[in-house]
């Protein structure tokens, strides 16, 4: 057996069937780190008669003017239960890597050790797997809770065959119904439309807008992305507005007259609530009457969307704060599921954290996401397994690999 170059033609013809591989093993993806400064090698474990055991794309990129790392995003493509197998793979890649002047190589594969919720947590047999790393010799990093690692560690992942508006929570169907009330479409636009989604997520930890149009040109080029967007029908909101409007004060007239039949604390609180809402819908009619009156399309919302195999990753979205009364957010990921829903299994909505307390920052972001009531599952982390390990032990305790990977230094961007 030994590691060798491959035809893309092979790692495809490898990777196509394989139940772990992602877009992050593409050459699409290679293309973009190449933007990012990073050389690409597609490797391929064959025997002696020339049969492909396991392929791997390894991105490549200099620590100093002296030595390099190599990165095979979401890990390699292989059986990881196959002990023997993994172990020889590994033994040949150090090898291999070993003379090119790699210090270490970091995985981060895309295999699911637990299944999870607030309450509840179930150990999935390839946690075993972890182990075996161990034993050959990969080095486990520490985990974390948010996003402190080059691709989120915990992940909510929505079964599209399966999706039932009825069981999302009651605030997430409460809040998607009052955004079908607005005039809001869903829209595919074009590379052109970046610039219409760059407001929407330019406050986002870690985005660069450049990075997110060389993603789009390189999956593009295969037709494996979309940019979608959420606009509003202000003819359409105004007409709904106006509908709304008219029960409404219909339903307080009678309130009214209820009330002053029997000044009781139902008929007061039934009275209160229809003049909150009687409120909030003229407040519609008024903004509805002005967009309509200027006849330009607004856009409030927008996402960008991976296609691979039978699933969609939502790499980023983001919205336009003025309209968060619209509930834009809600809108678009419940239309994302509509628009997949027919042609692809799952909807990776993109990393969460594993931490479920109030107190944690990005506790509202869990919130949202697991309203949809998707799987959530804890991947198995960072590893790095050492090619050269008294180089690889001096950097780490230098400081430098940890300079090198704080995420203010890196171009790989997360949602």
């Amino acid at each position: 057996m030994k590691i060798k170059d491959i035809s893309l033609n092979d790692f495809y013809n490898f990777t196509k069937n394989y139940p772990i591989s992602s877009h992050y093993q593409t050459m699409n993806y290679a293309l973009l780190m190449s933007e990012q400064g990073y050389e690409h090698d597609f490797i391929g474990y064959v025997d002696d008669f020339n049969n492909i055991k396991a392929v791997s794309l390894i991105l490549i990129k200099k620590i100093n003017k002296h030595y390099k790392y190599g990165y095979a995003p979401k890990g390699f493509i292989l059986d990881y239960f196959n002990e023997q197998l993994l172990d020889s793979f590994t033994k040949d890649l150090i090898n291999y890597y070993k003379k090119k002047k790699i210090v270490f190589i970091k995985i981060n594969p895309e295999i699911a050790i637990k299944e999870i919720d607030k309450n509840n947590t179930i150990e999935l047999p390839n946690i075993e797997i972890k182990d075996i790393l161990i034993k050959l010799g990969y080095q486990k990093l520490k985990d974390n809770l948010y996003f402190e690692s080059l691709l989120p560690r915990f992940n909510a992942i929505v079964n599209l065959k399966d999706f039932d508006l009825k069981k999302v929570s009651k605030n997430t169907r409460n809040k998607i119904n009052r955004s079908l009330n607005k005039g809001l479409k869903l829209e595919l636009s074009n590379r052109d439309g970046l610039n219409i989604l760059q407001p929407f997520i330019k406050r986002k930890k870690d985005c660069n807008e450049f990075y997110y149009k060389d993603y789009y040109n390189a999956f593009n080029n295969d037709n494996m992305i979309d940019l979608l967007l959420v606009s509003v029908n202000s003819k359409e909101y105004l007409l709904n507005a106006r509908k709304l409007y008219e029960d409404e004060l219909e339903r307080n007239n009678h309130f009214n007259q209820e009330l002053i039949k029997k000044n009781s604390k139902k008929n007061i609180n039934q009275k209160m609530m229809s003049d909150k809402k009687l409120l909030a819908y003229k407040n519609d009619v008024f903004l509805a009457t002005e967009l309509n009156k200027k006849k330009e399309k607004l856009y409030i919302a927008g996402a960008l969307v991976v296609r691979f195999a039978n699933r969609v990753n939502i790499l980023i979205s983001g919205y336009d704060k003025k309209y968060k009364s619209f509930n834009p957010n809600y809108f678009l990921h419940y239309a994302l599921i509509n628009y997949y829903q027919k042609d692809f299994d799952y909807l990776d909505l993109n990393g969460i954290t594993g931490d479920f307390e109030k107190s944690n920052p990005y506790y509202g972001l869990n919130e949202f996401k697991l309203g949809f009531n998707p799987k959530l599952y804890e991947f198995i982390g960072e590893y790095d397994l050492p090619v050269k390990p008294r180089i690889y032990k001096k950097l780490r305790k230098k400081g430098e690999l940890a300079k090198l990977f704080n995420k203010k230094n890196l171009k790989e961007v997360k949602k």
